[in-house]
């Protein structure tokens, strides 16, 4: 008997999209959120950015390559930023390749340094009405995998 039986939910289909289309919409959401201005790399930053502004973010990405999994520290960070964001109705999503971050998001505007990508927070921008279309496929995503008990589901990147 597998989890899913014992709670009565149903396992995803192995061949299914969601995945693959979660994915495309984060790179979307990236790309729209750095042209906009919408977009905060790095988790010192988040984290002042959540303590003086909450009501401002939008969605949260955790990133760490498989190194990463076992700097302690960087995991309290984790698991503090997930506590905070589950208390604030913000959808947070992992993602296990910070190259492939590097690759959309780039290095830093102000210095030309990489940036560190562990955290990046995406914020609601100034404009009125702005709805971003991979913004709302990415909750729907989150909200869909909440109802499978997948409270920080991973995400795969497109290549």
């Amino acid at each position: 008997m597998t989890l899913e039986e014992i709670h009565g939910q149903q396992p995803m289909p192995a061949g299914h999209d969601w995945m693959q289309g979660a994915g495309t919409a984060l790179h979307e959401l990236l790309v729209s959120a750095l042209r906009r201005g919408c977009l905060t790399a790095g988790v010192y930053e988040s984290a002042k950015l959540m303590n003086v502004d909450p009501d401002n973010v939008a969605f949260c990405v955790l990133a760490a390559d498989q190194e990463d999994e076992g700097d302690i520290a960087l995991q309290i960070h984790f698991t503090l930023i997930q506590a905070f964001c589950c208390e604030n109705d913000i959808d947070i999503v992992r993602v296990n390749d910070v190259a492939k971050l590097a690759a959309i998001v780039g290095p830093s505007e102000d210095s030309g340094e990489p940036r560190d990508l562990h955290c990046i927070l995406i914020t609601n921008p100034n404009e009125e009405g702005w709805k971003d279309p991979a913004l709302e496929k990415l909750n729907l995503f989150c909200e869909e995998r909440r109802n499978v008990n997948d409270w920080v589901p991973t995400i795969t990147l497109p290549e």
